[in-house]
């Protein structure tokens, strides 16, 4: 009754625009830190150790035992919050699913603790973030320490490709990218754990330089040479064997001791033409001279350009989305040379995708309710009433995310403002329905609002209240093991762990939108409608009476 005398309707509408543009107002003068998905405590923490290309096993293992050390000097020999430390040299060390297959130089350290709820010392976010810090400096050992991922895979946090055209050399898109990184280090931003290239420009090679000249005096040819070399090293089918159905091929090459030094390869003797029975034996290194260098491991494309990559982490407490955006202003007036770009992967475009996609969600509901509703009451203001409501309702996600100092999941707050819709319509349906009713009853027009508001108060109250507190335990983290509560009267209580900090967004994002959208129901709906049907009943009624 309050709300509908004089101009009150007219204030209150005006109060809730004002209202949303503050909450803009104070996102772009504190803005919440934007997440992908979140996180909580690791409960695991992995070392990743790469050695340049060509290092012995021995040589891994031997600094892999260092990194082993040290990570016991952190967690301690006996720490009861720590499950295993399973440590791999060579076999399933990779840090990606490109580095699964055995390779020498790579070596990983995971150390996997206990349950959340049995953890009793050092939180292990602080555990991540000292051995970032302490588990540096091994010279020649690429050191990465990582957390297991809390959502769907995805890139780096930070992941920076630089992308080259196919016709020019690839030695300048190395230059590029170290002076790009160079760059970027000289920037000291906050955040970045240690930006590191994928481009791999030290493999080591042995170039035998075949003298053709003196091969063509022996009568032989570089491929003769070359096709000897290989099946000294990797061997040749010599014949089949066959047991039963089954044909197994018979390889043959050197033993192992003669294929360890390249001394022993180049004094390996082939037979030329020649000597008295028509052939005779030289060595190797008669007719080819021994070059060690290095070259590039490989090439990556991306949109069928050449592409490094340089990426990184982001330390604990720091916001990727933030870092990014300062790499990006710093790179605007980067002097990159013409066909080359800056494109940021990663993380960033999953997360970018994955707006887009929810976004699209978001819209699209929006268009098919409001197509029902207009089917169902036959008119068009009184949907448009309905679906403003589900903006204003973006009030109480918006400000009290920014009150409160809270982040903004890209996926679970999303996922909860498009659940909010389905929340909002369905009061504000409810409560305009019910009016419509009263006021084709013929009860006096503005009675009939007050009624309606009345009547659907409880159910409206119920509907949010059911939610509010049905969610609530899952907002604030509070885990109840019912099955002990029951056999062993221990409900065994506590907040917080993975589940409560990965639907914390979701549920929050309910909660604040239903709280604030019951009061736009309750009130700012019968304004409205009150506002756009008065004198449109009375005009109706009038005709009818004449």
């Amino acid at each position: 009754d309050f709300v509908l005398k004089g101009i009150m309707p007219h204030a209150i509408i005006g109060l809730t625009v004002v209202l949303l543009i503050f909450t803009f107002f104070m996102m772009s003068v504190k803005p919440p830190k934007i997440v992908f998905f979140p996180e909580g405590d690791p409960n695991s923490i992995f070392v990743y150790i790469t050695m340049p290309t060509g290092s012995d096993i021995e040589l891994t293992n031997r600094i892999t035992k260092q990194v082993e050390d040290s990570v016991f000097a952190i967690i301690g020999r006996d720490n009861p919050d720590v499950e295993s430390v399973i440590t791999n040299v060579a076999l399933n060390a990779g840090q990606d699913i490109f580095e699964r297959t055995t390779q020498a130089r790579l070596a990983k350290v995971a150390v996997n603790f206990e349950e959340y709820q049995f953890r009793t010392g050092q939180n292990t976010t602080e555990i991540l973030s000292e051995m970032r810090t302490r588990i540096q400096g091994i010279p020649g050992a690429q050191i990465i320490v990582d957390r297991e991922s809390s959502g769907p895979p995805t890139g780096k946090p930070i992941n920076l490709e630089i992308r080259g055209e196919a016709k020019k050399p690839y030695s300048e898109l190395v230059k590029i990218a170290e002076k790009t990184k160079m760059f970027i280090d000289s920037l000291a931003i906050a955040g970045i754990e240690d930006l590191k290239s994928d481009a791999d420009v030290d493999k080591p090679e042995v170039i035998v330089n075949i003298d053709r000249i003196k091969a063509n005096q022996y009568g032989i040819s570089t491929a003769y040479v070359g096709s000897i070399m290989r099946t000294a090293l990797y061997g040749s089918t010599a014949s089949k064997y066959r047991e039963g159905d089954e044909e197994y091929p018979i390889n043959v090459r050197l033993e192992e001791k003669y294929r360890k030094k390249t001394s022993d390869l180049m004094n390996l003797k082939i037979p030329v033409p020649g000597g008295k029975n028509g052939l005779r034996e030289i060595p190797i290194s008669a007719i080819a001279q021994i070059e060690y260098t290095s070259s590039y491991g490989g090439v990556v494309h991306q949109e069928y350009k050449p592409t490094i990559t340089l990426g990184s982490n982001v330390l604990a407490g720091y916001n990727a989305n933030e870092i990014v955006q300062e790499i990006k202003t710093a790179l605007d007036d980067y002097p990159l040379p013409n066909g080359y770009e800056f494109v940021f992967t990663g993380e960033q475009q999953d997360q970018e995708e994955s707006g887009n996609f929810l976004s699209m969600a978001f819209l699209i509901a929006i268009a098919a309710v409001f197509l029902v509703l207009v089917s169902q009451f036959n008119s068009l203001s009184k949907p448009i009433i309905i679906l403003l409501q589900v903006v204003f309702s973006m009030i109480g996600v918006l400000l009290f995310t920014t009150i409160f100092g809270m982040s903004i999941s890209i996926v679970m707050t999303g996922m909860g403002l498009i659940a909010v819709i389905g929340i909002v319509v369905k009061n504000a349906i409810i409560l305009i329905d019910y009016t419509d009713v009263l006021v084709a009853r013929g009860n006096e027009f503005k009675d009939a609002v007050i009624s309606g508001g009345a009547i659907r108060l409880t159910p409206v109250l119920l509907t949010a209240a059911s939610t509010i507190f049905g969610l609530l335990p899952l907002a604030i983290g509070l885990n109840i093991d019912f099955q002990t509560l029951f056999t062993d009267l221990d409900p065994n209580i506590y907040f917080g762990g993975d589940s409560a900090a990965f639907w914390n967004p979701l549920a929050w994002t309910i909660i604040f939108g239903l709280t604030f959208a019951t009061f736009l129901t309750l009130v700012v709906v019968p304004a409205m409608y009150y506002i756009v049907f008065r004198k449109r009943v009375a005009k109706e009624r009038l005709e009818g009476r004449g």
